[in-house]
């Protein structure tokens, strides 16, 4: 039998505590990654391992927390993951030397930073290579176990635990983290991650980090009424306040141990500290469990608080939803000001709207510049001018957490369209130092608008009344790309989205070529048109923007109208819209340069248009 497994057998054993709250504490930044201090100050490392080990912890992690691809990528360090990994297990096992103290050494595995798909752009096969690699390293580097900790993605965990049993025969520790209704992000239940893992070949089940110590005993006692191998229990030291400058963690070390004793005494076989402990709190678990046994008594019936079921019903659906597929859908896309002054888009919204568009269109920061923020400028237009937005809603700067609480607020307010988008990286803007979050695609969005809709958030919990969001997505028609794009929506109409908005086109075959390929749209579709406003612009466009391909024709026509371009190109996209606008849901307009006058007047022409007219009759 392995002496870890034999080991949880006799008794309760102690992990050690937090790692990075020591390197914290002695001056190593957040900003800085942990593993590196690995390579760059290996005495520091050794010495608070050997620190936990005279508090009395018979189990120590690597300093590799961290050391994925991902995570390390993010640092400029992808390159150097089997390096940081084996240094990380030879600097715990010195320590374990100069200790002199045969303590378990345990490679320390985190999640890998980014969700995982459907509802991240990390793909389950991409996760397990980086787990993989990672746990390689680990044990060249002579772990005695793998350790895979603060997990709040339960498939996440699962793809890790079979890297790590595909890997190597060592034991492995699976552990999650949980909210304070005791369960994950997910919304899984302490049992239902036991029942998942437990299949997989894990030597221990657990729960770290998540919350502090008191929170934690339920999840324990729940995972041990229905665990058949042992439980494993690290909580935080409560949670982290900001003084002057530094993060400082509460809990005192007796606190902490009284309720380390007290899941011990449930039936947990390995204690330890997560996030703000430290030997102090370490040293008073040893002593409050040193003369606990495995006890025989009945495992402690614990019932967990039950979520709520989400209220009902939803809200009524939009204005655009009731019309898109019944009547011939005109929206203008009317850009966010650079500046706090909004009137120039508001007069531009109105002007539409008595020229009759259905809707406008308020971009994210488009091409990653900073301009008054979408959400403000549609809640102006609803206000102001009475048509309903479109929101561009990007995944580009906010994380899981921010997507919601934003799309929760964007609907109290009334902005229920919701134009799902991943968003032009910041790099191709105004400030190209400025980093992206990307948690999830646009793909993953459509899920977490499709979650809200049901009346729950990602985690499973209850938003209270459903939401009512209307959720569209992109598409570029053009031929080049066309097989990668409907693979692409593909994915857009199976997570839920409810229509199209396509990338402009400038000639009518291009939507010929995709009708021939699709025979028709999944959905209703909005088709993109943007009159040029001169053959510079023509040009600028076509080599210089992603996503808009002008055929040389229509450039040539635009230089051949030298100064009468504006003219030009208002009658290019008259014509494209007489031939395109009987066999397509709608039109998307985009103006040029707040150039709003231009697409009023195509906006008219298409509501005198008499086929249109007809078919607002009919469809009546």
């Amino acid at each position: 039998m392995n002496p870890f497994v034999e080991r949880l057998r006799r008794g309760v054993l102690v992990a050690d505590g937090a790692m990075g709250t020591m390197l914290y504490a002695r001056g190593v930044p957040f900003d800085q990654s942990f593993e590196l201090v690995n390579v760059t100050d290996r005495d520091l490392v050794v010495g608070v391992h050997v620190e936990y080990i005279r508090a009395g912890a018979e189990l120590i992690e690597t300093n590799t927390f961290g050391g994925n691809r991902f995570k390390l990528g993010g640092k400029g360090l992808g390159e150097r993951v089997r390096e940081l990994n084996r240094a990380g297990a030879k600097l715990a096992k010195e320590a374990r030397d100069v200790a002199g103290v045969p303590v378990f050494v345990a490679g320390s595995v985190g999640p890998l930073g980014r969700p995982l798909k459907p509802f991240g752009i990390v793909s389950p096969e991409e996760a397990y290579e980086a787990f993989r690699e990672q746990v390689e390293a680990l044990v060249e580097g002579g772990v005695d176990l793998v350790l895979l900790e603060t997990f709040s993605d339960l498939d996440e965990l699962c793809v890790a635990v079979r890297a790590a049993r595909d890997v190597t025969d060592l034991p492995v520790v699976a552990q999650m983290t949980f909210d304070e209704d005791g369960r994950t992000l997910r919304g899984h239940t302490p049992a239902e991650v036991v029942r998942t893992l437990e299949p997989l070949g894990v030597a221990a089940v657990g729960a770290n980090c998540s919350v502090g110590p008191l929170p934690m005993v339920d999840v324990v006692a729940a995972m041990v009424q229905v665990a058949s191998v042992p439980v494993t229990a690290m909580p935080n030291a409560g949670y982290p306040a900001r003084v002057e400058g530094r993060y400082v963690y509460s809990t005192p070390p007796r606190y902490f141990a009284d309720h380390a004793r007290r899941m011990a005494e449930l039936g947990a076989r390995v204690v330890g500290g997560c996030c703000g402990t430290t030997p102090e709190h370490i040293a008073a678990v040893a002593e409050a469990v040193r003369h606990l046994r495995p006890s025989s008594e009945p495992k402690v019936v614990v019932q967990l608080p039950r979520r709520p079921e989400p209220s009902a019903p939803a809200e009524g659906q939009t204005e655009l939803a009731r019309k898109l597929g019944r009547q011939f859908v005109i929206s203008v896309e009317v850009d966010p000001p650079k500046g706090t002054d909004p009137t120039k888009d508001l007069l531009g919204a109105q002007l539409v709207k008595e020229r009759g568009a259905d809707a406008v269109n308020v971009g994210d920061s488009p091409l990653g510049r900073v301009r008054m923020s979408a959400a403000a400028l549609c809640v102006l237009v609803q206000q102001h001018v009475g048509i309903e937005t479109i929101i561009h809603f990007t995944t580009r700067d906010r994380n899981l957490m921010a997507l919601q609480a934003d799309l929760i607020g964007l609907h109290a307010l009334g902005v229920r369209n919701v134009l799902a988008l991943t968003g032009d990286p910041p790099r191709a803007g105004d400030y190209p130092s400025t980093t992206a979050v990307y948690d999830t695609d646009s793909v993953g969005l459509v899920r977490i608008l499709k979650r809200l809709n049901e009346g729950v958030d990602l985690a499973g919990k209850p938003v209270g009344r459903p939401t009512s969001f209307c959720v569209g997505v992109a598409f570029d028609l053009h031929p080049e790309t066309l097989d990668r794009e409907m693979r692409r929506l593909d994915q857009k109409v199976e997570a839920g989205a409810d229509f199209i908005m396509t990338q402009p086109i400038f000639e009518p075959e291009t939507l010929d070529h995709y009708l021939r390929r699709a025979g028709s749209p999944p959905l209703p579709m909005l088709v993109g048109v943007l009159p040029l406003q001169s053959a510079r612009h023509a040009e600028f466009l076509h080599h210089e923007v992603p996503g808009i391909h002008i055929p040389d024709w229509v450039r040539e026509r635009m230089a051949r109208a030298g100064n009468r371009g504006r003219e030009e190109g208002l009658r290019l996209a008259a014509e494209l819209l007489d031939s395109i606008s009987d066999r397509v849901d709608g039109v998307y307009l985009m103006p040029s340069f707040g150039r709003y006058e231009v697409v009023a007047e195509l906006v008219s022409r298409l509501r005198a248009h008499p086929a249109l007219a007809r078919r607002a009759r009919t469809q009546g």
